[in-house]
C-alpha cells in the first residue's frame, strides 16, 4: 500500500508543477489553487508513505514521478522538445527508479 501512496502523491506532483506552469506566476487564481492543494496533498501523502518506505528510495522515486511526469506533459501539453537527448535523459531518471527500487530487497 505504501507503494500505491507514493505513486498517487508522485501523480499530484505532475498535476501541481502543470498547474503552476498555467498560473502563469500565480496570476490566474484558480491554478494558483490547484498548484495549493494538489502540493499539499502531494506532501502529505509522501509523508505518509515514508512511514514505512525508507527515504533514500521513497523521495527520489516521487521526485522522478513528478520529473518524469513533468516532462510528458511539457511535451504533449505545452509543445516543448523532445529531442532524443531530453528523451534519454529522461529513460537515465526511469532507470535510476527502478534501480532504487530494485535495490531496495
Amino acid at each position: 500500500m505504501p507503494w500505491i501512496i507514493l505513486a498517487i502523491s508522485g501523480c499530484l506532483e505532475v498535476v501541481w508543477a502543470t498547474a503552476l506552469k498555467a498560473s502563469d506566476g500565480f496570476s490566474k487564481p484558480l491554478y494558483s489553487v490547484i498548484v495549493a492543494v494538489a502540493a499539499f496533498v502531494s506532501f502529505w501523502l509522501l509523508a505518509y508513505a515514508m512511514k514505512s518506505l525508507p527515504l533514500g528510495t521513497a523521495y527520489p522515486v516521487w521526485v522522478g514521478i513528478g520529473a518524469v511526469g513533468s516532462f510528458i506533459v511539457g511535451i504533449y501539453a505545452f509543445g516543448e522538445a523532445a529531442s532524443p537527448m531530453r528523451l534519454a535523459s529522461a529513460a537515465l531518471i526511469v532507470i535510476g527508479i527502478a534501480g532504487l527500487k530494485l535495490a531496495e530487497g
